[in-house]
């Protein structure tokens, strides 16, 4: 249990605060697996040429994770006022959302369970 005033606590809690421009989608349709195919591929380059390689990237998860990064270089440029050119992804990653399960009838009356996965992607820019 914290001790303290309730603002005091809020006050610690806002200090630790990341202030690095981001971008987070949550309930994305994609396992966890896929996602981190793609954002292996651009982790630690620099934003326009994330966006190259995400531009003509096949996989399904490089077009939503385009607009991720996308998003997060508008979100630097308004709310952080910083330039297009000095942005890179210092962070990127999926974690696990809850599953869909759904049932597949098979023979003799049994039923077989699909599991449609999701993941929470957050995609962290940061100046060079």
């Amino acid at each position: 249990m914290a001790k303290g005033h309730r603002s005091q606590i809020k006050r610690e809690r806002n200090e630790n605060k990341d202030l690095r421009p981001s971008a987070k989608l949550s309930y994305a349709r994609m396992s966890v697996q896929k996602a981190c195919f793609v954002l292996d591929a651009i982790r630690g380059k620099d934003a326009e040429t994330a966006l190259g390689i995400l531009t003509y990237s096949p996989r399904y998860a490089s077009r939503v994770i385009k607009k991720l990064l996308e998003s997060a270089v508008a979100n630097a440029e308004n709310n952080n006022n910083k330039s297009r050119g000095d942005l890179y992804v210092a962070e990127c990653f999926a974690n696990k959302a809850p599953t869909m399960k759904r049932i597949r009838p098979r023979a003799q009356g049994r039923a077989y369970r699909i599991e449609k996965r999701m993941s929470h992607i957050t995609v962290i820019l940061d100046e060079k």
